[in-house]
């Protein structure tokens, strides 16, 4: 089954309840390979992505249990550096294996990896991090192999306030000798999320999700349990889902400090939101309003929520500039929207979107993970039915998505 098809026309009413979030739980699981006991992850979403690092694991040597929003991970039988290709190949996250293997067995050899085709994310921040520390670094055959006999603290400037780069340095530096700083560092509340993570196992880190990060290097690291934190691009897609449809939604286990940028565009757009004691009330009521957006890293607007807005501006009164600052090739929904009847004109790195008062079912393919979440949202407000083909990208970061719209009330299913 790798297709949804979504009937437009319904209001989504009801509860939905967030899920951990993707991009904080992987680099958790990467780091449990530092660690010398046994790692409890719990509010674990089940994803496709969740499922390869898993893999990987178990090949390194790992020993995995848990149900399905539980992991129990013990990592002192490690006994491999090389993760497989095939399992590497379906996600980007495998760049993150780096660091802790690095840190843990002083070697490394991981694949060129795969994922979204969002545009460039270059590893070399990630290498030239690993290099001051006192790592080799070289390239063969598809794979970057780095090595190190001992990994001492640097201080390291990140060009760029790269996420995976920051996650990835501040792994390695957790076993290191002396200390690291990383400036720069991007402010992420993923990347605290790790950096509580590696806290909680004995590591030292201070200073994660601002711009300078310290990692005092310690001789091990042993058990933990570790809730992650709830999901904030998956909130804020079910906030979208919400305004596209004229919804009235609740949503449980959210951080509204994470999804500021998110609320601010969507009041602006004409959205009402509120604070309740057991989660954020959206309710979508009068026409959505045009608004302007330009993604930018964290405290910023998300780039991960910049696909979900183009398809609510498509239907919003007026005239929205939607800027990309952040991936070059993250307009490829356009495409696909426009099949469905959006009026979307790309200039450089933004979209010029004139909305319409309605889209119209058509058969489309989703081209990455957001923007098959942004393919759903536009087909909640279509007329007639949207077949949304290459839904394994949306797997790779949504948790039962089908599952949780039909249960507000949406008209959607796998076929």
């Amino acid at each position: 089954m790798d297709k949804i098809i979504v009937e437009g026309g319904s209001k989504l009413t009801g509860l939905i309840t967030v899920s951990g979030a993707k991009n904080a739980v992987l680099p958790i699981i990467a780091a449990s390979l530092l660690s010398q006991g046994c790692c409890l992850i719990q509010d674990v979403p089940k994803l496709t992505d969740v499922k390869t690092i898993c893999d990987v694991l178990k090949d390194l040597g790992a020993d995995i249990k848990g149900s399905p929003q539980t992991l129990e991970i013990k990592s002192n039988s490690i006994n491999k550096y090389e993760a497989p290709y095939d399992h590497v190949c379906k996600m980007r996250a495998s760049n993150l294996l780096m660091g802790p293997l690095l840190g843990r067995i002083g070697k490394a050899r991981i694949p060129m990896s795969g994922g979204c085709a969002i545009g460039t994310r270059p590893v070399d921040l990630h290498l030239k991090g690993f290099e001051a520390m006192g790592a080799r670094i070289f390239m063969e055959h598809g794979y970057i192999m780095a090595e190190a006999s001992k990994l001492c603290g640097a201080r390291i400037y990140l060009d760029y306030p790269s996420v995976g780069a920051t996650e990835n340095i501040m792994m390695a530096g957790v076993l290191a000798e002396g200390v690291t700083i990383i400036e720069n560092a991007a402010e992420e509340p993923e990347i605290v999320d790790l950096a509580n993570f590696i806290n909680s196992m004995g590591g030292k880190v201070k200073g994660a999700g601002t711009k300078v990060i310290k990692i005092e290097g310690v001789k091990a690291l042993g058990s933990t349990a570790h809730t992650v934190i709830p999901d904030r691009i998956e909130a804020g897609s079910y906030m979208v889902a919400a305004a596209i449809s004229g919804g009235n939604i609740l949503l449980e286990n959210v951080i509204t400090d994470h999804l500021k940028p998110v609320i601010a565009k969507l009041k602006e757009a004409g959205v009402q939101i509120e604070e309740e004691s057991s989660g954020l009330r959206v309710v979508s009521q009068g026409p959505i309003k045009a608004v302007d957006i330009k993604t930018l890293p964290y405290p910023g607007f998300p780039t991960d929520m910049q696909a979900q807005f183009t398809a609510l501006m498509s239907i919003a009164q007026g005239t929205s500039i939607i800027t990309e600052t952040v991936f070059e090739n993250r307009f490829m929904h356009a495409d696909e929207l426009r099949r469905m009847g959006a009026d979307i004109k790309i200039e450089g790195r933004s979209a010029v979107i004139e909305g319409l008062p309605k889209l119209t079912g058509a058969p489309v393919k989703a081209s990455d993970l957001r923007a098959g979440a942004a393919l759903i949202i536009a087909g909640l407000a279509a007329e007639g039915e949207t077949e949304i083909a290459n839904t394994y990208h949306i797997d790779r970061g949504y948790d039962r998505i089908v599952d949780k719209l039909k249960a507000v009330g949406a008209k959607i299913r796998r076929g």
